[in-house]
């Protein structure tokens, strides 16, 4: 049996003193980010952005603009949008 002289003790508090450090500074950033979120009086968390929605008009609008479709495309979706 290995006498062990208390290195390999020392070692591993060593790590785990070094991890709590880590984790500690990691909340501290966390909190200071999400403070300084709440204070600018929004959070990318709990806001859902929508964008505009567009009509089907415009989507075709859009992609006649876009060069998706052509001019003959275009009049033959128009006219199913339109219901004609």
């Amino acid at each position: 049996m290995a006498v062990m002289d208390g290195t390999g003790m020392g070692m591993a508090w060593m790590l785990l003193w070094g991890l709590v450090g880590l984790a500690l500074l990691v909340l501290i950033v966390l909190g200071i980010v999400l403070t300084a979120r709440r204070l600018s009086g929004g959070s990318h968390w709990t806001e859902v952005r929508r964008l505009p929605e567009e009509s089907p008009r415009q989507v075709l609008d859009r992609r006649l603009a876009a060069g998706e479709i052509d001019e003959e495309e275009y009049q033959r979706l128009r006219a199913r949008i339109e219901g004609g």
